[in-house]
């Protein structure tokens, strides 16, 4: 049973990136899952609210592992935060400009109108921010400049995919790579850093 429920999170997780919450129907994340219509409420005694907040917080948390994929590997900072960007780009264009974030349009949707889930969309960005933080603190940043960094990280690539999927371009995405280069190779000079990833 266990196989089913996460196939309703994951159909939900497309579904509301691709259509939005508010977009996206109970019927179509059954059928997208191949579930039974009952299964749903069986797993989600709440209903789309409660399906929503779940498919935020397990997709979130999934995508916030592409930190330890493209970053934490990576030999310096620079070369740490080229790579995450790039990915996003072969990711823009390998769906055709369909995928992005799994939360964006969600947190962009609720985030006046349905507290259980703009909290967890808030949750998520949070857990981002203290991740991105730690790992960036790891190439030799202090704690503040770190959270700094990954701040400017997260709200540039939130911004360039929306700026992507609307004008059908990596164009923004390239910029946004490049402004938050910008802001680290600064901040490694302030501190007189060479960004190595520390042993």
């Amino acid at each position: 049973m266990t196989g089913t429920k996460d196939r309703i999170l994951a159909a939900g997780a497309e579904l509301f990136r691709q259509g939005g919450y508010a977009g996206t129907g109970m019927k179509q994340i059954v059928e997208k899952a191949g579930a039974p219509f009952g299964s749903v409420y069986h797993f989600f005694p709440g209903g789309k609210e409660q399906l929503g907040e779940e498919v935020v917080r397990t997709s979130g948390m999934q995508y916030g592992q592409l930190f330890e994929v493209f970053i934490t590997p990576a030999p310096d900072l620079i070369t740490g935060l080229e790579t995450f960007f790039a990915g996003a780009v072969t990711t823009l264009l390998d769906t055709d400009y369909v995928e992005g974030c799994p939360i964006a349009t969600v947190a962009l949707e609720v985030a006046t109108t349905n507290e259980p889930l703009r909290k967890a969309t808030a949750d998520v960005f949070e857990a981002w921010t203290k991740a991105g933080t730690r790992g960036f603190a790891a190439f030799g940043l202090p704690e503040e400049q770190a959270r700094t960094l990954t701040l400017a990280l997260v709200t540039s690539l939130e911004g360039a995919f929306v700026l992507c999927r609307s004008m059908r371009t990596t164009e923004p995405m390239a910029v946004a790579g490049a402004a938050v280069v910008d802001v680290a190779r600064r901040l490694l000079s302030e501190l007189g850093d060479d960004g190595k990833r520390r042993p």
